[in-house]
């Protein structure tokens, strides 16, 4: 007789997913740990500044809080509602356009008020959003590099940039770890949600060396990734502070 047949389509769409409906739809659509993980890369380039200046460090963490963790997390959400929210799709596209729109805003006033060069970062910034959640070109830039990129090393660059008024080469060389770490993220998320949200069942189970026989669920087969995603996403936020630590 064959292994039964086990359901291990877990509850929900991601780890750090709530209950569906009413304002939890929202605090989900933040993917509250991955867009502390990433505003963290723009802390860490701002402190890696000679001197630090808190005040356009601030408007950076805030511009990218309000791209990423608002307009780029509204955008993937209506793309095929991956997390499964009930949030109408017209206050996605509102609130994609507003806080893209205040992010981009706040980058022009920004550069034009310390170091007009900086304007630049803006529309390469936008296009980044725009290409990876939009998937456009049939999703090309919808790639682990491309996120590592857009979602790693482009951060970086920006902190540092907006509080330096320049680039330097230890903000080239942090630019590569966060993109490093970012296509570390992205391998370990890649297999956690095939499984929670392709995933319907699977046949099997795990024979030990002493005979024992453990069966395959859900748990079993992402417990690891995730538990790598979880202290990672932690690690890149205790680095951060420690660094503002060190330079306060």
């Amino acid at each position: 007789m064959g292994t039964p047949r086990v359901s291990v389509r877990p509850a929900r769409p991601a780890w750090y997913a709530l209950e569906t409906g009413g304002w939890r739809d929202y605090v989900t659509l933040l993917h509250l740990p991955y867009t502390a993980w990433h505003l963290s890369y723009v802390v860490i380039g701002g402190c890696l500044a000679p001197v630090v200046a808190w005040g356009r460090l601030g408007a950076a963490v805030l511009a990218f809080g309000l791209a990423v963790g608002v307009g780029a997390h509204a955008l993937d959400e209506l793309n095929g509602r991956p997390l499964r929210t009930s949030i109408p799709s017209a206050i996605l596209v509102a609130l994609s356009a507003v806080s893209v729109g205040a992010a981009c805003t706040i980058g022009v006033v920004g550069a034009l008020a310390y170091e007009p060069w900086l304007v630049l970062l803006v529309p390469i910034g936008l296009f980044l959003v725009l290409a990876y959640n939009l998937e456009l070109l049939a999703g090309r830039f919808h790639s682990d590099l491309w996120f590592g990129v857009a979602w790693g090393g482009f951060p970086v660059l920006c902190g540092y940039a907006a509080v330096a008024g320049e680039l330097s080469v230890a903000a080239l060389l942090a630019a590569v770890f966060a993109a490093l770490l970012s296509l570390a993220q992205r391998a370990l998320s890649n297999h956690v949600r095939f499984v929670r949200r392709r995933v319907v069942g699977i046949d099997g189970e795990i024979e030990l060396r002493d005979g024992e026989r453990e069966r395959i669920d859900a748990d079993r087969l992402i417990a690891a990734e995730e538990r790598g995603l979880r202290l990672l996403a932690a690690a890149s936020v205790v680095l951060a502070a420690a660094l503002v630590a060190f330079r306060i």
